[in-house]
């Protein structure tokens, strides 16, 4: 696909804002490297050392350690160069939101936030844009040109798919393929699609790459208002649907199935070893954002310890 970065004035302000709030709120927290996002050990064999307690035992170097018959485990150099890729959600039924956002406005906001943490010299972003068709690839490139096109690209309206439900799962299938050294893949989507579209697919790239997984949420996708009579439209498929809020029963079913779908999908996402960062329309985002963060990247820390 071809685009020009942020050609319209109203996505480019957009993005301005976004980078400064981002660079603002999270360059004091990330000390402006990507160490909030990216997992410890680098892939690159380094030195032997002595086994030490707590030490991972999958970095044990069992070769050395027959040769001098003492525990050895390999250290790893960290890469100097960060690929990330960005699969992201497509979904007409992401331009809905009940409250001071939109879903959409959400997924712009997580893809600008991994863009710019993550971009130093020599780091290249790429994104995957999941539609009803063939994903659309835009290739990994470093530099700041190259940044905003991508998140022109996750930003234009126009190529929001109205047609169905964009598939998650080819569009991962389709990561693993272009995604070919080992890197960071972050995941944005509202996930209301059933995990057995997607599952098989995430479990495949995590083994891989460090995995994360932004969920944008509205209240609604929770829970139904008591506000009578109402007509519902899928704006994947347009069908229309009128439903009673005001009974009791329905408000509860509704409850409890999205309840259930979430649970689901929470049980997929800790089976790969996803950690998740969940935004919603009635919340700041970005107080979100700089919590999971801050909270990924002490975990990761004393997982390197």
């Amino acid at each position: 696909m071809t685009s020009t970065p942020a050609t319209d004035p109203g996505t480019r302000e957009v993005l301005r804002r976004l980078e400064l709030d981002v660079t603002v709120r999270l360059d004091g927290l990330l000390q402006g490297d990507h160490r909030g996002l990216r997992a410890g050990h680098g892939t690159e064999p380094g030195d032997t050392r002595l086994y030490a307690a707590g030490d991972d035992v999958r970095r044990i170097d069992w070769n050395v350690s027959a040769r001098t018959l003492e525990p050895h485990v390999r250290e790893a150099i960290a890469e100097r160069e960060l690929q990330t890729w960005l699969v992201v959600d497509r979904a007409a039924r992401l331009r809905f939101g009940s409250a001071s956002a939109t879903k959409d406005d959400l997924v712009l906001a997580a893809a600008a936030t991994v863009a710019f943490v993550t971009n130093a010299d020599g780091n290249r972003l790429g994104a995957v844009l999941a539609r009803t068709d063939q994903p659309a690839v835009v290739p990994a490139r470093s530099g700041r040109r190259h940044l905003l096109r991508v998140l022109d690209d996750v930003a234009g309206a126009e190529e929001f798919d109205g047609g169905g439900n964009p598939d998650l799962g080819m569009a991962l299938s389709r990561v693993g393929i272009v995604a070919r050294r080992r890197g960071l893949v972050v995941v944005v989507s509202d996930f209301l699609r059933p995990p057995a579209t997607f599952a098989r697919e995430l479990g495949i790239v995590a083994q891989r790459h460090d995995v994360v997984a932004v969920r944008v949420n509205d209240p609604l996708d929770r829970e139904l208002p008591d506000v009578g009579r109402i007509v519902i439209t899928d704006p994947g498929s347009g069908q229309q649907r009128t439903v009673n809020t005001g009974r009791r029963s329905v408000r509860e079913a509704y409850a409890a199935d999205a309840s259930a779908h979430r649970a689901a999908v929470d049980a997929e996402l800790r089976r790969a070893r996803i950690d998740v960062a969940d935004l919603s329309t009635d919340r700041p985002w970005l107080d979100d954002m700089v919590r999971f963060l801050s909270h990924r990247r002490h975990r990761l820390a004393a997982a390197s310890r």
